[in-house]
């Protein structure tokens, strides 16, 4: 039996910062915002600099010490199990400069004395030299790299304050890492300008050492009145179109079509599933491999419920999703409240099994169902061909790969059932007992 988590020490915290915490009912996760949105560059799709309004231009962005400390404390005795993954993002988490992460580093191990401790950073790659690296390294560090594929299109819309492309200041702070022989993967944004181009961004991404990719598509509404004042969503949901073209939906110029995802998705596929399976990872065909082989777990914009993935904000604010810092979506802040009660907040359980609660018929009866699970709610604001609300704007697209990639999850899954390598797939592909995909 595990040994029930002590409460910490105190440390240097004094009684009134410290509000004891019980370990969860379940493991939980917190992306944790220590800069706020604060950052060096001036992405065109970033969805989080608008939250320098949330907040106050005259706000101190940087988390204090305080806050650090009794975050990292309240986090490792709130934690069933190991390990303790801290995840740290932005904005940009480099601007709280190498100091700051060396302090949370010895208070992990402070507080977390015999507890196994991982660090996860994404980063711009901008502002990255030895001292980081070698910091990374020493500390095993995972770091994410945020790139978008070769230099024409990263540097389409990921661009520095004076509005030219960032893409050779990523690449110098990628050889800072590969010099170190820090473990890093990569976050590439996928948007309308690099959306047929997919063969080609996981070509480049393999080219300069990432084995471990992750593609986000870009899915940016453009805001009525109602939305701008809450933040959240269109009054109207628009009305579903089977194609693309005719895809009655307000987004931005550069948010990604539907269906056109799926296809970057297969392009990918059709590499990897051939080339490269158990050599590079894509989440999103680790996450369909899960699903098929029916093991739990996976990631939030796939699974059945949400709900355990928080966001914490650089005041030690706590909220119910990275994508949802709202007022309405505030759970509380942890120099006042257990982490484990915001945690496990009835407005939060009820969140998280709202994703499932408000799925629409159209969903509940979809084939592919139980591999996309209707995706992140965020981007649920298309209505179903029965004038139902709730469908999410990229189901054309999850819809097409998730068809497309189920002759080779099936045989993959079976591998795993007899205990044999999905790798193996590939083998079967070549001796055409699959047939190749096209």
């Amino acid at each position: 039996m595990m040994e029930k988590p002590k409460r910490p020490p105190t440390g240097s915290l004094s009684a009134n910062r410290w509000i004891g915490e019980e370990p969860a009912t379940a493991p939980f996760h917190i992306m944790v915002k220590p800069i706020g949105p604060k950052c060096n560059l001036d992405c065109a799709y970033c969805f989080y600099l608008e939250k320098e309004v949330l907040f106050g231009d005259h706000e101190k962005w940087k988390m204090s010490d305080e806050v650090l400390e009794n975050y990292i404390a309240r986090y490792i005795a709130a934690q069933p199990a190991d390990p303790v993954v801290f995840a740290w993002q932005g904005g940009e988490p480099t601007l709280c400069g190498l100091e700051f992460f060396e302090k949370a580093v010895r208070w992990q191990k402070q507080y977390g004395a015999g507890r196994v401790i991982e660090n996860a950073l994404q980063t711009n790659g901008t502002l990255l030299d030895d001292a980081w690296g070698a910091f990374f390294a020493r500390e095993k560090f995972l770091v994410g790299i945020s790139i978008d594929g070769p230099a024409d299109l990263h540097d389409a819309y990921r661009v520095k304050r004076n509005g030219k492309g960032s893409h050779a200041e990523v690449m110098r702070g990628v050889e800072v890492l590969r010099r170190h022989g820090v473990d890093f993967n990569t976050l590439t944004c996928v948007n309308r300008m690099s959306v047929d181009r997919g063969a080609e961004v996981y070509e480049f991404l393999k080219s300069i050492g990432s084995r471990h990719q992750q593609f986000i598509p870009i899915v940016e509404r453009l805001p009525d009145a109602e939305a701008a004042r809450l933040g959240l969503s269109h009054a109207t949901p628009p009305r579903f179109a089977a194609e693309d073209e005719n895809l009655d939906a307000p987004v931005t110029e550069w948010s990604v079509p539907p269906k056109a995802f799926g296809r970057f998705m297969w392009s990918i596929f059709k590499r990897w599933v051939q080339r490269d399976v158990g050599r590079v990872y894509v989440q999103l065909f680790d996450v369909a491999l899960g699903k098929w082989a029916g093991i739990p777990g996976g990631i939030c914009v796939h699974n059945e419920e949400c709900g355990r993935a928080l966001a914490l904000e650089h005041d030690g604010s706590l909220f119910a999703c990275d994508h949802y810092v709202y007022p309405d979506f505030r759970r509380g802040n942890l120099r006042e409240t257990s982490l484990v009660e915001m945690v496990e907040s009835a407005p939060q359980q009820a969140f998280g099994k709202d994703k499932s609660r408000t799925l629409p018929r159209y969903c509940q009866e979809c084939p592919v169902k139980f591999a996309c699970q209707g995706g992140c709610p965020k981007h649920r604001f298309l209505l179903t061909p029965h004038e139902e609300p709730g469908l999410n704007y990229l189901c054309a697209g999850y819809r097409f790969i998730f068809t497309k990639i189920d002759p080779y999850m099936r045989a993959m899954a079976e591998l795993l059932a007899r205990r044999e390598p999905p790798a193996r797939v590939m083998d079967l592909i070549a001796t055409r007992r699959l047939p190749k995909p096209s």
